[in-house]
């Protein structure tokens, strides 16, 4: 009898424009080689996203390439994550990202928030 080793799939995908967007934040900044999606503890509801630019990769890091950009987010952080859409829009003068989880089951009402089961 021989064992398998199953690794399952996590998925992190962005939208076309959030792609454009990085894409042209890294143009700006030729040292940085992508950006991180992190999870903080905050709120009222437990966790917030937060978005920073990398210049070297974690030991802990699974990059995610999606159309030319590397999306670095730590191992520990994927059970919250995985099969996140993240999408960058603008909203009267204020442009900034939104990210669509499946498994954030409350956000708090200013949306600084959110919990994971």
């Amino acid at each position: 009898m021989t064992a398998e080793v199953f690794t399952p799939t996590v998925a992190v995908t962005m939208t076309p424009t959030a792609v454009k967007h990085v894409r042209k934040q890294l143009d700006k900044r030729p040292e940085a080689k992508g950006i991180r999606l992190a999870i903080k503890k905050s709120g009222c509801s437990g966790f917030k996203y937060e978005t920073q630019w990398v210049e070297e990769a974690g030991t802990d890091d699974k990059v995610f390439h999606i159309d030319g950009v590397d999306l670095f987010v730590k191992e520990e952080h994927l059970p919250m994550v995985n099969g996140i859409e993240i999408d960058f829009v603008t909203e009267g003068v204020n442009s900034l990202f939104q990210f669509r989880n499946p498994n954030a089951t409350a956000e708090c009402g200013c949306g600084e928030s959110f919990t994971v089961a």
